[in-house]
């Protein structure tokens, strides 16, 4: 389908609110934490294939999924931390600030590859079954490991389930000089990104990816929904706040929201697809996820609208023990994204070697979701017995997997 309007929109929102952007607020935002450590366990969920509790994640629900989530909040999080450093220490600090984070990011990545492949190859020699190797795209690197390790190094090899990093840090090597307009001339900011989405759309742009192929998460169409969060960081969010309070933009985005619902059911239960008008089938499809379909990011749009409305800043609940593990695994994404990759993997071998019926896929979720929360918990302890952490001494705020420790 075509982005002409939906970037239209995107450039004429961006031009009619006022610049320059108002500071934001300094306080640390938990709801912003807590869903990111559900879109954590989401994907997590989505990386085990066959498995009952992946009915239960917002993909089955309507077009967008916890990749949209995270990309967001992480480009919420980038502008949050080093929009104020930009403006108190410059661009030459603070990008250098945020090029030192896309290292670490870097070498986290490839400290996962290596284990993913370390992994995965491991497994596929023990049980004798090569199944592995091509499921997980690592065929090339069986083959021919030289090649492909380099390919590894330059971003362009990425075995299945490993895109997420790499895309993050092409933002963040790029994120710069888009904050230094973003604090500048937030509209002309904004505007540019949805011309470059336009503009992928319009001639195809994407990065090439080894063997053959393209990125899976095409880094000029993310851009936008990464930009966007920034955007809402740097003032954004408050221009935004009189539209998300109206009745009607409540209604549109329910709306919205239950017209996604209903088009997915059609993807499960075949007698439904009759409804759907042919003109409709032929406007929308396919739902395209590598560039950030106009429909995914409507469909996210209105699910934050929906949020924001029910879930405002100072919600009592953000202070339960119960969402507690959440918010704990939001504050350190970096890690647990990695280690989620590597339960993801771990849980489809237990399936498929052992024939997991559904209260084995039920386990192994619960399982990992548990490691996950004590990984979170352990890396929270350290922080607080070296006093790095909110808790033990006051602190500027941390973007984790967006910016590391401040």
């Amino acid at each position: 389908m075509g982005v002409a309007p939906v970037a239209a929109v995107m450039v004429a929102v961006s031009m009619v609110i006022p610049s320059p952007a108002p500071a934001a607020t300094s306080a640390r935002d938990l709801r912003l934490d807590l869903f990111r450590g559900v879109a954590l366990w989401l994907i997590f969920l989505d990386h085990i294939p066959e498995n009952v509790v992946n009915w239960f994640t917002i993909r089955n629900y309507g077009f967008s999924d916890a990749t949209e989530i995270f990309i967001f909040i992480s480009g919420y999080t980038a502008a949050f931390v080093y929009g104020r450093a930009m403006r108190e220490r410059g661009f030459i600090v603070s990008s250098a600030r945020i090029l030192r984070r896309a290292w670490q990011i870097y070498v986290a990545h490839i400290f996962l590859f290596t284990i993913f492949m370390a992994e995965i190859a491991y497994v596929a020699a023990t049980f004798q079954n090569p199944l592995y190797a091509e499921e997980m795209n690592i065929l090339n690197f069986l083959r021919q490991p030289d090649i492909t390790i380099f390919q590894a190094l330059i971003l362009k090899f990425k075995p299945v389930n490993m895109d997420v990093l790499p895309l993050y840090i092409v933002l963040l090597l790029l994120f710069p000089p888009v904050l230094a307009l973003l604090l500048r001339r937030p509209a002309i900011a904004l505007a540019g990104s949805a011309l470059l989405y336009a503009l992928t759309w319009t001639f195809g742009w994407n990065l090439p990816a080894y063997p053959n192929g393209v990125w899976f998460f095409n880094p000029f169409a993310w851009q936008l929904l990464f930009v966007f969060g920034a955007w809402c960081a740097v003032g954004g969010a408050q221009r935004l706040s009189g539209v998300l309070r109206s009745r009607v933009t409540l209604v549109l985005a329910l709306a919205y929201l239950l017209f996604a619902f209903c088009i997915t059911l059609t993807w499960y239960y075949q007698p439904f697809a009759r409804f759907v008008p042919g003109w409709l089938s032929e406007w929308m499809y396919p739902i395209d996820k590598t560039n950030l379909d106009v429909l995914r990011f409507l469909h996210f749009l209105a699910l934050a609208a929906v949020v924001v409305r029910f879930v405002p800043r100072t919600w009592p609940g953000l202070k339960w023990s119960i969402l507690q593990p959440a918010i704990h695994c939001g504050q350190h994404s970096l890690e647990i994204f990695c280690l989620g990759v590597f339960l993801a993997f771990a849980g489809q071998f237990i399936i498929s070697e052992w024939s997991g019926g559904p209260l084995v896929q039920i386990a192994i979720s619960l399982i990992g979701i548990m490691i996950m929360i004590a990984t979170a918990d352990m890396i929270l302890w350290y922080k607080v017995i070296e006093g790095r952490h909110p808790s033990a001494r006051v602190k500027s705020p941390d973007a984790d997997l967006a910016g590391g420790e401040v």
